[in-house]
């Protein structure tokens, strides 16, 4: 009795597709989505990933040398980024509709200062996690003007608790008070937009 002899099969069985490494934008949207619980905001390949404005955070986007003076007076606080010759605040969901209003109350409604508000629908460029670590990219693009945070958010915290709000008005609680920040900045960006103006040259007829 002869035994049969197995064959074998020619037919390959599937190899799956090495995993493809994520390259830094994925880094760095994982961050914020998984650690933060930040939105990130679709965008073309080659660019820079954005964060959605309006769902857990606003802006108040101010020139960086006004910026830098408010916080000075202002103390520790909200996350804070920085992007070439500006600077963005985070505030409370709310801050950037209440703006308007509040700089009218504060009475620099009438004046043409360079804040500007981004809130619901809007987006800001999201700056590199504090502890990736730069690569000859992410240094160029740093010196090139890319956002990159000036006081980070902590992840595990509750960002929210950090940001100037208006509800902060006389509550003695832990988050900044907007109405001061924005009486604060307001007032830098003021005393920029005159000594620009004084070291203009006088034009004469």
């Amino acid at each position: 009795m002869t035994g049969s002899v197995p064959t074998l099969s020619t037919t390959s069985l599937p190899v799956p597709l090495p995993r493809r490494p994520l390259d830094a934008t994925d880094r760095i949207r994982r961050w914020y989505e998984n650690e933060l619980g930040w939105a990130t905001v679709p965008g073309n390949p080659g660019d820079s990933l954005r964060l959605a404005v309006g769902l857990r955070f606003d802006v108040l986007d101010v020139p960086a040398e006004a910026g830098v003076a408010a916080l000075r007076r202002l103390g520790p606080g909200a996350p804070v980024a920085v992007r070439a010759d500006r600077m963005q605040l985070l505030v409370a969901v709310g801050g950037a509709e209440e703006l308007p209003g509040l700089l009218d109350w504060l009475e620099w409604g009438e004046l043409p200062l360079d804040l500007v508000p981004i809130g619901a629908g809007g987006a800001m460029e999201a700056p590199s996690p504090p502890e990736t670590p730069p690569s000859p990219r992410s240094r160029a693009e740093t010196a090139a003007g890319a956002a990159m945070w000036l006081r980070p958010p902590v992840p595990g915290c509750e960002v929210e608790t950090s940001l100037p709000t208006l509800s902060a008005l006389g509550s003695g609680g832990g988050a900044p008070d907007l109405v001061r920040w924005v009486n604060t900045v307001a007032t830098q960006c003021h005393r920029i937009r005159l000594r620009r103006a004084c070291a203009q040259p006088l034009a004469f007829s």
